[in-house]
C-alpha cells in the first residue's frame, strides 16, 4: 500500500553549521534567554558575568547608603544587556532583572562605631579608647582617605584604621577580618599595608624619638638601680615568618627550629626603651640567623649614644664603651654580683616593654604570612601604636601580657669597657647603693 503520509519539507530549514541569518537569529535569542536566566553559579559569583562583550550580560553592584557611610545589609545586583542586539526579545537597559544576595556589609563595625557602644568593649577590641582612636584617624585621614567611584562609595577612614588596628591587635587571619568587616581579602590586605605605611610616615617621627635632653632618663634609671648616665635599656626579639622565597637560609633560626622540632624562620626587632617602657629607637627586619651583636653593629644606635650616654642590655649583647652588660662568668665577687643584679633590673624594663608590645599586638606572636618587604612597616606600626597607648595611659586587658624568653650569650668586645664596668661595679658596691645584704 502506498504511503500517503505527507513528508515534512526540510528544504528551507537551516542545517547545522549552515551559518544562515535565520539560524543566527534563533541561536542569539536562545543565548540571550539563557543569559538572562541566572544560574545558581552566577548568583554565588556574580563577577563571572561581569565585563562581558556585546553579547554578554553585564552585572553592576548597587549599594544603598545608610547614614552616609555604611552600606545596607543587602546588595542589589542588576542585570542588563545592550539594546543593540537584534531580535524580538526586549532586553533594553530599562527592563532590569533584580537579584538580592546576602551582603556582609560591616554590620559588626557599624555596631562598634555607634555612639552608644560601650567604650570598655571598644577598648577590649582595639586596645585603645575612643579618644586615642580618633586622634590616629585625624592624623592619618589625608594619607589614607579615598574618593568615591561611580561603582561604589569609598571605605571611610575610620573603618580603614579599624581594619588595620583589629588585625594587629587580634592577629586574626585575613579571611576572618574580611568576614567581620564585610570586605574582600585583597581589600583587607591592602588596607592593612596602607595604614601601617601611613603610621610609619606620619606618626613614627613624633612618637619614636631619641631624647635630645636625656637628663630625666638618667635620673629615672639611676633612681631604679643607682647606675649613672643610663638613658635606655636594649632588647632584641625574634618574630616568626613564613619561609622566604629567596635567601631563606639567612632567616633560618637554629634555636627556634630545635625547640619547635621543625624548620623555623624569623626576623628581628631590636628596640631601646626609656624608663617607662616607651621605644626611643628601633631597628627592624634583619634576618633571624644574625646574632644580636651583628644587628647592633649594623644599626644606627651608635650614632646617638656616647658623650655621657650609656645603654644597658642583656648578656646576648657585647660589652662596649657605651653598652653595659652583666657579668656572666662563674664565681662572681660580691661587687660583680651586685652590679649584675642592677643591670638585670634595668634590662627588665626593656623585657617588660616587649612583653606588653607582643601582648597588645598579637599579630607579632603569630607567623607573619606576608612579603618580607612589607614586614618592616607593619612591625614599625605596632611599635608606634605601643608608644601611643603607653603615653595615653591605655591599660592592657587581663591575661594579655606575653612571656618573653631570653637566651644568654657571653661576648665581650672591649677591654676598656670591661675595666670601666669593673670600676662602676666597685663604686656602686662601696657607695652603699648596691642593695645587697651579705
Amino acid at each position: 500500500m502506498p504511503n500517503n503520509r505527507r513528508k515534512r519539507d526540510t528544504s528551507d530549514e537551516p542545517k547545522v553549521g549552515d551559518g544562515g541569518a535565520d539560524s543566527n537569529d534563533t541561536n542569539k535569542k536562545r543565548s540571550i534567554a539563557n543569559k538572562l536566566t541566572f544560574s545558581d553559579a552566577a548568583i554565588q559569583d556574580p563577577h563571572l558575568l561581569m565585563n562581558g562583550d556585546d553579547d554578554e550580560v553585564q552585572v553592576e553592584r548597587q549599594q544603598t547608603q545608610v547614614d552616609g557611610s555604611e552600606t545596607s545589609s543587602k546588595s542589589q545586583w542588576t542585570a542588563h544587556r545592550s539594546d543593540r542586539v537584534a531580535g524580538d526579545i526586549d532586553v533594553s537597559p530599562q527592563q532590569h532583572l533584580l537579584l538580592w544576595v546576602e551582603d556582609q556589609s560591616g554590620t559588626w563595625w557599624k555596631h562598634c562605631s555607634s555612639p552608644d557602644y560601650p567604650e570598655y568593649k571598644f577598648r577590649s577590641h582595639f586596645q585603645m579608647g575612643w579618644e586615642t582612636f580618633d586622634m590616629i584617624c585625624d592624623v592619618l585621614g589625608s594619607a589614607i582617605a579615598k574618593e568615591d567611584t561611580p561603582h561604589r562609595p569609598a571605605i571611610p577612614v575610620r573603618q580603614r584604621v579599624a581594619v588595620c588596628v583589629w588585625r594587629l591587635a587580634t592577629g586574626e587571619s585575613l579571611r576572618a577580618v574580611s568576614d567581620r568587616f564585610g570586605l574582600s581579602l585583597s581589600t583587607c590586605q591592602k588596607i592593612v599595608l596602607e595604614v601601617c605605611a601611613a603610621i610609619c610616615q606620619r606618626l613614627m617621627p613624633h612618637f619614636i624619638r631619641w631624647p635630645d635632653q636625656a637628663t630625666d632618663f638618667k635620673s629615672s634609671f639611676q633612681a631604679i638601680s643607682g647606675l649613672p648616665n643610663i638613658v635606655g635599656a636594649i632588647y632584641t626579639t625574634h618574630l616568626p615568618i613564613i619561609k622566604p622565597k629567596s635567601h631563606n637560609s639567612s632567616y633560618y633560626n637554629r634555636g627556634w627550629s630545635a625547640h619547635n622540632e621543625k624548620p623555623s624562620f624569623t626576623t628581628t626587632l631590636r628596640g631601646v626603651v626609656d624608663p617607662n617602657g616607651i621605644f626611643t629607637n628601633v631597628c627592624i627586619g634583619w634576618p633571624g640567623a644574625m646574632h644580636d651583636d651583628e644587628v647592633l653593629i649594623r644599626s644606627e644606635l651608635q650614632q646617638h649614644v656616647g658623650n655621657g650616654m650609656m645603654v644597658v642590655g642583656g648578656s646576648s649583647y657585647p660589652l662596649m664603651d657605651w653598652l653595659l652588660v652583666p657579668y656572666t662568668h662563674q664565681n662572681l665577687t660580691r661587687e660583680q654580683q651586685a652590679f649584675t643584679e642592677k643591670v638585670m633590673k634595668l634590662r627588665r624594663v626593656a623585657v617588660d616593654a616587649f612583653a606588653r608590645l607582643k601582648g597588645r599586638w598579637m599579630f607579632l606572636q603569630k607567623r607573619a604570612e606576608m612579603k618580607i618587604s612589607d614586614l618592616p612597616s607593619v612591625i614599625g606600626a605596632c611599635c608606634v601604636l605601643h608608644n601611643i597607648c603607653e603615653m595615653k595611659g591605655e591599660e592592657m586587658g587581663p591575661g594579655l601580657q606575653f612571656d618573653v624568653k631570653t637566651v644568654p650569650e657571653y661576648p665581650v668586645h672591649s677591654a676598656s669597657a670591661s675595666k670601666a664596668r669593673d670600676k662602676i661595679a666597685h663604686n656602686l658596691f662601696h657607695s652603699g647603693l648596691d642593695g645587697a645584704n651579705f
